[in-house]
This record gives C-alpha cells, sequence and structure tokens, in this order.
C-alpha cells in the first residue's frame, strides 16, 4: 500500500477516547495518581523527567541470535537471593535500553523482592548496537526465544517471567503464542502494550501527539543509524527522511525485513492476532489515558475466548507510567500479585 493510502485510511481510525468500558476486564481500580503527576500526560512523561536511578551493576552476558546474522545481544544479569523464585526477563521500549527509568526500577524492585533479574537489550538497542547489524521490531519474538534459549541452565532452573514494556510488550504476548509451551515461561506481563499497531500508528499521528512522535522518532532513527548498523543508501535515506511512525515503518522497517509495507507489517506483527493462541498465564495492563496506546482494541477484545489471559485496565496511569500515592509501582506489585497467584 502507497503512504498516501496509509495515511488516508488512519485518519478514519478510532481515537483514545470514549467512556470507561468493563467488558472483559478486570479492572484495577486500586491505582491512584500520584501528585502532581495527573492525567496520562504528565503520568508518561514523568520517566523522562525524574531523576535516573542509582546505576545497578550485574553480570554481563553476550547472547547469539540463532538467525545466522552473527547479532548478539547484551544484557544484565543478576541473581536474585531466593532459588526458588523463577528469572524475570525485563525488555524495554522504543529506543530504550538497560538504562531506561522504568527498567532500572523494574530491576531493583525484583531484586528487592528476591527474584533473579535479566535486563534484555533487543537488537541495535544500547550496549547491543555495536553487536547488531540488525534492528529489533514489534514481531521479532524470536529474538527472545534466541535470548532465553542462550542463558546458562542454571539462571533458568525455576522457570522464567518475561515482562514487556511498550512494543517490546506487543513482542511479548507473540512470543507468549508462539514459544511459551515450548519454554520454561511460568508467566508473562506486558505493560501499556499497543496491541493493535496500525491503531496505534494511526493516533501517533495526531496533532496532539506531535511531541511523543517527535521525540521517540528523533531517538528511535538515531539508534537505527549508530555505529554497528549494516544499512544500504536506500534505507539510510528513508530513516532520514522518516517525518513519523507510519513513514518509518512504510520505507524502512517492513521491506528490510520482508513485508510488503507497513499495513503488512503491522498485521503480521501485531499481538491482536497472536492472543488466542497463548497458553501461558499472561497479565496485560493498560490504561484508559495512556496518549500513545488507544484503549480501543482492549475494551474491544472478547477476552472470554482464552482463559490464559489477564487484562487489568486502570481508568488513569498513562504510557508505562502508573506513577502511584506512596511512591509505589502500581504496575510492578501488579505483576507480583498476578505472579503470587499462580504460585
Amino acid at each position: 500500500m502507497r503512504r498516501r493510502s496509509v495515511r488516508t485510511a488512519f485518519r478514519a481510525a478510532p481515537s483514545n477516547a470514549g467512556p470507561f468500558d468493563r467488558r472483559g476486564a478486570d479492572l484495577a481500580g486500586a491505582f491512584r495518581q500520584r501528585p502532581p503527576w495527573w492525567g496520562g500526560d504528565l503520568q508518561t512523561v514523568r520517566n523522562s523527567l525524574i531523576r535516573a536511578p542509582r546505576p545497578l551493576p550485574g553480570e554481563r552476558l553476550l547472547l547469539a541470535m540463532a538467525d545466522g546474522s552473527g547479532d548478539r545481544l547484551w544484557a544484565l544479569y543478576n541473581a536474585g537471593k531466593d532459588a526458588a523464585k523463577p528469572l524475570v526477563v525485563l525488555i524495554h521500549g522504543l529506543a530504550g535500553c538497560e538504562e531506561s527509568s522504568y527498567i532500572a526500577i523494574s530491576a531493583r524492585y525484583f531484586l528487592e523482592r528476591g527474584f533473579s533479574v535479566l535486563r534484555l537489550n533487543l537488537r541495535g538497542a544500547g550496549p547491543s548496537r555495536p553487536t547488531c547489524a540488525l534492528q529489533s521490531h514489534a514481531g521479532r519474538s524470536q529474538d527472545l526465544r534466541d535470548a532465553i534459549l542462550a542463558l546458562p541452565e542454571a539462571a533458568v532452573a525455576q522457570g522464567v517471567v518475561v515482562v514487556g514494556f511498550s512494543l517490546a510488550g506487543n513482542m511479548s504476548l507473540k512470543f507468549a503464542a508462539e514459544f511459551g509451551a515450548d519454554l520454561p515461561i511460568r508467566a508473562v506481563a506486558s505493560i501499556s502494550a499497543p496491541i493493535d499497531l496500525a491503531i496505534t500508528s494511526a493516533n501517533m499521528l495526531r496533532s496532539r501527539n506531535i511531541l511523543y512522535n517527535g521525540r521517540l522518532l528523533r531517538d528511535f532513527c538515531r539508534e537505527c543509524l549508530a555505529p554497528g548498523a549494516v544499512l544500504d543508501g536506500a534505507e539510510r535515506a528513508a530513516i532520514m527522511a522518516a517525518r513519523n511512525f507510519v513513514d518509518l515503518d512504510n520505507d524502512f522497517v517492513a521491506p528490510r525485513n520482508g513485508y510488503r509495507d507497513a499495513c503488512d507489517y503491522w498485521a503480521s506483527c501485531q499481538a491482536l492476532g497472536f492472543l488466542r493462541k497463548i497458553t501461558v498465564p499472561t497479565l496485560l495492563l493498560h490504561a484508559q489515558d495512556d496518549p500513545i496506546v488507544p484503549v480501543s482494541p482492549y475494551l474491544d477484545y472478547p477476552w472470554g475466548c482464552n482463559s490464559r489471559l489477564f487484562p487489568e485496565i486502570s481508568r488513569r496511569g498513562g504510557h508505562v507510567g502508573f506513577h502511584a500515592r506512596g511512591n509505589r509501582p502500581w504496575h510492578l506489585d501488579r505483576v507480583l500479585i498476578f505472579l503470587a497467584q499462580r504460585g
């Protein structure tokens, strides 16, 4: 599909508006916003405004991908105090890495509760950029499979819990459907995942999201062009010419990864097409006021079709925000409760 027709189709897509709906969702009404971070936008941008957590050192692991590309992912591993608890694998969102504030906070949170933790840097992200010719995208679920298979046996002896944020949440859900039954996966949790990539891309074209689009696009394009990436002239030109993620997905991500265009890429990779196939306990956390990922796909999905899916939709929380009163990481508390309920 040509870029012009892609844009035309998007103008009619639903926005992140409408009354709260409990259909198929377990209302997580316990979330209360931490002042002064009122509303979805402030909840979202707080991750960029707060002081970065103090560094949390760990054991460096270099995990080889099995696709013949020669790409290797860097990860940070911390052994937990409770040998009976599973390994928690934390996966950052678009343009993030092991140093992202929400990843650092999550790592410390689970370590303090006895879990072993792995902070995985996806292809082209952070320390994985120099060791990867290729770039991660929403559908690279096999990368997570390869990374888990490359881990030391002792690290996964008690099973694995996957926690994916934002775009990595979509990838984690796809991974759960494709590989969850074949690996020692105890549970999966997604935080603010764009389960419908087309609707999310449409939402990012709205004028109210111009700052989000500009910041994320700038950071991701910089990552795509950083030393280590292998690009031809056309790919480099497409990255530099992109003015939004529709352009980037249509002219770079899709053709580079064997998809016809952006629409083919979204349809092939979005979690909506895989949720029915998930066989491991899966928690999906999302906020109604997320300014980046519309809530409508969560409200419209027939959750009763798969008893292994546990959606929780809060009225507030923004995008990977959930900064609650008492300085509690509400979303991490919900993941912990979810794990406790499943032994």
